[in-house]
């Protein structure tokens, strides 16, 4: 029996001409590269220090389907979707598994370009040129390797310098089909000198099939622009997430990411974020709602380059039943990053002797004039609050669940959408209260 990652090196290789002919030349030049790279490095299993406590390597075993052929799926979800934000007035843009489908607002400032990749890569070759692939290293990390060799599709935004988009930017990204599936997706994002842009994501899974989601993103930030991203998985048992977020932030620059996963399988996130000029500032924020066996798997660098930048980073995890945490958070201050200020916070919540959370907060630092803090912390639902709900007539299911949502209440507070924020608060209530088993605006599975 072949192992996971031949597998996917003979389908590239039996594939290959197929895999080019529905894509674009700026994607399949990277191709060749990233496959050799793959063949060195193979998938990541726990004999690695940084996935010890979750097997990806296992994530990609299963015999997954591929739409290497780019079939558009019968059913029109750009109809049959509708968010669950009141009031965002959102440009939502729709993928069907890695199948761009469409959707946003040609009314977008003069100058912007917010299309798939593929678009993009063919009307503006030299623009995706200068980008794709140069945050996102194929000799590092195999699924970054292997989803640069088969990635088909993604979307692109480009902003101008000093334009600023008032209404979020939305990308949908839906799985369905009975069958084994597996969806490889990109996101290259470049904003310009002062621009602005808030971005979300939502990850939903419509069908009881197995699925594989490998993404990478890559993100450029220039000199006083301001980037959120907001990244919301809300999925099923059998769905299994790999996700790496690349982010160059240039001078003044302000970059806020907000991952949120309401509900998966399995989930691995990575995020590298580096400040590459001077008052930069990175504010990375996370949170995870796992129970049965599900398990969340963050894993940040934050890579302090040039004096007096700030970042501020905060993840918490409430974990139930059987459920798995990891956190594996690492900031580097560089010899001359004189001035910075980073904080890196890691709170967690096991509410049964069965859950199981491993984290591992990690500063280095090379400069003298910093102020840099970090710590974890491991814990049970507040006995003395509990206590004191029940004597006032709450009863135990409720007043644990009060207590739950009131231990991710700052992670949401940091979003800067209040539209978002509210609706937030609501979905995770309904998280605790066990009602949130299908997606909150999809009329398919409702």
């Amino acid at each position: 029996m072949k192992n996971a990652a031949q597998q996917y090196i003979d389908l590239f290789h039996q594939n290959r001409a197929l895999i080019d002919s529905h894509s674009a030349p700026v994607l399949n030049s990277r191709r060749e590269e990233a496959m050799r790279d793959f063949e060195q490095l193979g998938l990541p299993g726990k004999s690695q220090e940084a996935f010890l406590h979750t097997d990806v390597e296992a994530f990609y075993a299963p015999d997954y389907g591929l739409n290497l052929a780019r079939i558009t799926p019968k059913v029109d979800f750009k109809e049959t979707f509708r968010c669950a934000v009141p009031d965002l007035e959102s440009r939502p843009y729709f993928f069907a598994g890695d199948i761009f489908l469409g959707g946003g607002d040609p009314a977008l400032p003069q100058g912007v370009v917010a299309c798939s990749l593929r678009e993009a890569a063919t009307n503006y070759p030299a623009l995706v040129e200068r980008y794709y692939g140069r945050l996102a290293r194929t000799d590092k990390d195999g699924t970054v390797a292997l989803n640069t060799a088969l990635v088909q599709e993604g979307f692109f935004l480009y902003v101008p310098r000093n334009v600023q988009i008032e209404a979020p930017l939305q990308l949908v990204h839906l799985l369905h089909g009975a069958h084994d599936f597996m969806a490889n997706r990109r996101l290259l994002i470049i904003l310009e000198e002062g621009a602005q842009v808030r971005l979300l994501s939502c990850d939903h899974t419509l069908d009881k099939g197995n699925f594989l989601t490998s993404t990478v993103n890559e993100i450029f930030v220039g000199p006083r622009a301001t980037f959120d991203y907001y990244d919301l998985e809300e999925s099923t048992l059998n769905t299994h997430r790999v996700a790496s977020t690349f982010i160059r932030q240039e001078a003044d620059s302000n970059v806020l990411v907000n991952g949120i996963t309401l509900h998966n399988g399995y989930t691995r996130n990575n995020y590298y974020i580096a400040l590459d000029g001077e008052g930069a500032e990175t504010h990375l924020y996370g949170m995870a709602v796992a129970d049965k066996r599900q398990a969340v798997d963050n894993f940040t660098f934050i890579d302090h380059k040039a004096a007096r930048c700030t970042s501020d980073e905060l993840f918490k995890y409430v974990l139930e039943d059987s459920a798995t945490g990891v956190f594996n958070g690492r900031i580097l201050v560089r010899q001359g990053a004189q001035k910075t200020s980073a904080i890196q916070t890691n709170r967690n919540l096991c509410t049964t002797k069965e859950a199981h959370i491993y984290t591992q907060p990690q500063l280095e630092i090379y400069a003298d004039d910093v102020k840099c803090s970090h710590g974890a912390t491991t814990g049970q639902l507040d006995g003395n609050a509990l206590f004191y709900m029940r004597s006032r007539g709450i009863p135990e299911a409720e007043a644990r669940m009060l207590l739950m949502v009131a231990f991710t209440h700052d992670v949401i507070e940091k979003v800067r959408i209040e539209q978002l924020k509210e609706r937030l608060h609501k979905m995770v209530e309904r998280r605790f209260r066990g009602t949130l088993d299908k997606c909150a605006g999809c009329r398919i599975c409702q």
